[in-house]
């Protein structure tokens, strides 16, 4: 858990993010999120209850003195004026919103279930906000070996490989980050992926050779002197690669493929690896799933979405297309057209 804001907290908040990194196994990008949506939360509280002026800038509103009794008043009711609050005046969309809900909803469950510290949760019905489906954005095939034959960089094998096992094994940024050598055996690689759970995927041979290639030319030490021992990508330094400087990669490739300014991202490369897999593989959505490392079928059946290509395929095949209109007929003998 990130030590800069332990000042900032009260006690039993600590607690609470104690709780969900070390025994519920949250990453510690997920527990920072808790923290800044419960302090959010908290402030509002602590303005709506007139215990901080409502003309304080609310990013100077401190939480640590804020007492137990201000959690324990709290109403569902409370929590709804509170994401009323922060669409209206701090921009929150639906999905921003969402996480708000699911923060608080931990955070009450948490005092209720697992530390007893209140008889009753006051949050069990406190709905999510609709969110508005959209379409994961995607490359086409065509796009992603465009991508491929653009990765021409400071570091082309190790960032070829990164995008290689991007667009094959649809890892998350913090899987590809995360990954050490001995997580490799054979064709198979361990990745760990939300909430510490560890999958398998399989490396096919564009993988494969992407790997071993980035890894002679490592071995060489002319790109980098290794300082991390166990990391497979490292940066410049020898250490291991941060996610920003992976973003960083991708965009710069992309840019040179003249792909940019479509809202690609690594995530995004994810999702092209996901939808690709479906559609022009065929690869079965529940095999998919493992492969992704969902714990719901509901999340991977957003690749199951119509591309254009299968919708023109479908007009190809209707029955009726090639009726064509009919002759004008021959006109009459007294210059009349019949009709």
């Amino acid at each position: 858990m990130n030590k800069d804001y332990l000042n900032d907290c009260p006690e039993y908040l600590q607690d609470f993010l104690f709780y969900m990194e070390t025994i519920k196994g949250r990453s510690a990008r997920t527990v920072d999120g808790y923290y800044l949506d419960l302090r959010s939360f908290i402030r509002f509280l602590l303005i709506d209850n007139c215990i901080v002026s409502d003309d304080t800038d609310y990013k100077e509103i401190k939480i640590a003195d804020a007492g137990f009794d201000l959690i324990k008043n709290a109403t569902r009711i409370d929590a709804m004026r509170f994401l009323s609050e922060f669409q209206r005046n701090h921009d929150n969309e639906a999905k921003a919103r969402s996480r708000k809900v699911s923060a608080i909803r931990s955070f009450y469950k948490y005092l209720t279930v697992s530390s007893g510290k209140l008889p009753e949760n006051p949050m069990l019905n406190l709905e999510t906000p609709k969110l508005k489906k959209t379409l994961p954005k995607f490359l086409t095939l065509e796009q992603a070996l465009e991508l491929l034959t653009h990765v021409e960089t400071n570091f082309t094998e190790r960032d070829f490989c990164m995008i290689t096992l991007f667009l094959n094994c649809g890892m998350r940024l913090s899987e590809l980050c995360g990954i050490n050598l001995n997580d490799i055996r054979d064709n198979q690689l361990r990745l760990l992926g939300k909430g510490n759970k560890e999958r398998i995927v399989y490396l096919n041979n564009s993988c494969l050779t992407a790997i071993e290639t980035y890894l002679r030319a490592l071995d060489s030490g002319e790109k980098v002197k290794r300082v991390d021992k166990n990391a497979l990508f490292l940066n410049k330094n020898g250490k291991r690669i941060g996610p920003r400087r992976v973003e960083q990669i991708v965009e710069q490739c992309l840019k040179e493929a003249g792909l940019d300014g479509m809202g690609i991202s690594p995530h995004k490369l994810r999702h092209t690896a996901a939808t690709l897999l479906y559609q022009d593989a065929g690869v079965d959505i529940r095999v998919l799933k493992e492969l992704l490392g969902h714990e719901s079928l509901a999340t991977t059946e957003i690749y199951t979405h119509v591309s254009n290509r299968q919708i023109e395929d479908a007009s190809n095949r209707s029955p009726l297309k090639n009726v064509k209109p009919p002759k004008k007929k021959a006109k009459s003998s007294d210059g009349e057209t019949e009709l």
